[in-house]
């Protein structure tokens, strides 16, 4: 643990961290608290998912896009301009008395404005710490986020149910307002500046680590989104259940962050990882019962945060640094591709076979989330005694006749 003291100990670590995990904290309110808020309003669940449905597309366009125009603009144009934007979509969802294809097209700019923070923050970390502490920050940084995933649906069930759907939606908005620019304004963004990429747009994706961090990313966040839906859909909405347990998971992937993040990153790391997550999940689809599921997702969660964590670094390690942005706009699509893929597989499968039925669908993911980079370690850097900093972009330099 000596090594995430000297992390938060470096000049700006904590600030930034703080900052950028105020600033992403409405990512773990506003799909439920939209959810809550369209349904109120129309009377339908269906409507509200394609709402939803509409937000996720959104930011799953924008993920690549705006993190590449912010090599082009800058980070704090880009950032103050998706900011401004998405917080009006956002306020108008919930101020405005709009119909189902009105409340989809406002979801949608939400989506496609949502600012690029975590592209952002992720360029920042390798130019502040030296390349030793650059593996552990991204596992503190994973393990990390699961504070807003835990706390962010409990503190939007409790302002929506207790005050009003529209105050839950407009807590969002504020938060985002206040992180956004917290971490708009923190130093370290003024200090580093991305070069403009000279490759088109989407050639990162061809880098095999960029790709292998996409699809694991895509196959574990839906595995994770399965596995929410079976919880709720096991326990139901009413009792404290579904919380306790989904609670438990995250507690599991903050434990494995911490205590697994200084472990070095070799060809295997990710399929070790990843089979924890499936060997967990695998295990709770056995029995719908709530001391099994608490045990079995708190070994599965174990995996998460460090399977992250080894994503993030061997794409940092593999692009040269006027390509990481983007390229963590691509493995953010492949997430949130995955968990509306995830959701959408474990809802049919429950309708057919009950909360187990998730938890199929969840196994099913996790393993093929193992299988990839086992078959893939070829392409898996090993980083193992190197540095996992972004290659240097580097320009020919002009030599004067003697």
């Amino acid at each position: 643990m000596g090594s995430y003291s000297d992390l938060l100990r470096t000049s700006g670590v904590a600030r930034i961290i703080a900052a950028q995990l105020t600033a992403r904290f409405p990512s773990g309110m506003l799909s439920l608290a939209f959810l809550l808020h369209v349904e109120q309003q129309t009377g339908s669940y269906g409507s509200a998912g394609l709402v939803l449905a509409a937000t996720s597309i959104g930011q799953a366009i924008a993920g690549p896009l705006t993190s590449r125009l912010m090599g082009r603009l800058g980070m704090r144009p880009v950032l103050i301009a998706t900011l401004v934007v998405c917080v009006t979509a956002i306020v108008a969802i919930a101020l405005l008395p709009l119909t189902v294809p009105l409340y989809m097209a406002v979801g949608l700019l939400a989506g496609l404005a949502n600012p690029p923070v975590q592209p952002a923050v992720r360029t920042i970390y390798p130019k502040m710490v030296n390349s030793r502490q650059l593996t552990p920050l991204f596992s503190l940084d994973a393990s990390a986020q699961e504070i807003i995933w835990v706390v962010g649906p409990v503190v939007t069930t409790f302002v929506a149910t207790q005050i009003g759907t529209v105050w839950a939606i407009l807590l969002a908005a504020v938060l985002m307002i206040i992180g956004g620019i917290w971490f708009i304004t923190s130093p370290e963004l003024g200090r580093v500046r991305i070069p403009r990429s000279k490759r088109r747009f989407g050639t990162v994706l061809g880098r095999p680590p960029v790709l292998l961090a996409t699809v694991v990313g895509f196959l574990l966040i839906g595995a994770c989104a399965a596995i929410e839906a079976g919880v709720v859909a096991a326990f139901g909405h009413d009792g404290a259940e579904a919380g306790i347990v989904l609670a438990i998971f995250s507690v599991g992937s903050l434990a494995g962050g911490l205590f697994l993040g200084h472990v070095p990153i070799g060809p295997w790391s990710t399929a070790r990882r990843m089979f924890i997550v499936f060997a967990g999940t695998a295990l709770a689809a056995g029995l719908m019962d709530f001391w099994w599921l608490s045990i079995t997702l708190f070994i599965a969660g174990i995996g998460i945060a460090p399977a992250l964590a080894v994503l993030f670094a061997i794409v940092s390690a593999s692009v040269k640094f006027s390509d990481t942005a983007e390229a963590y706009g691509w493995v953010g699509t492949g997430q949130l591709i995955g968990a509306a893929l995830g959701s959408a597989l474990a809802g049919f499968l429950i309708d057919g076979n009950g909360a187990q039925g998730a938890f199929w669908a969840a196994t099913a993911l996790a393993f093929l989330g193992f299988l990839v980079p086992l078959l893939g370690r070829r392409w898996h850097p090993d980083l193992r005694g190197r540095d996992a900093s972004p290659i240097p972009d580097t320009e020919p330099v002009p030599m004067q006749p003697s």
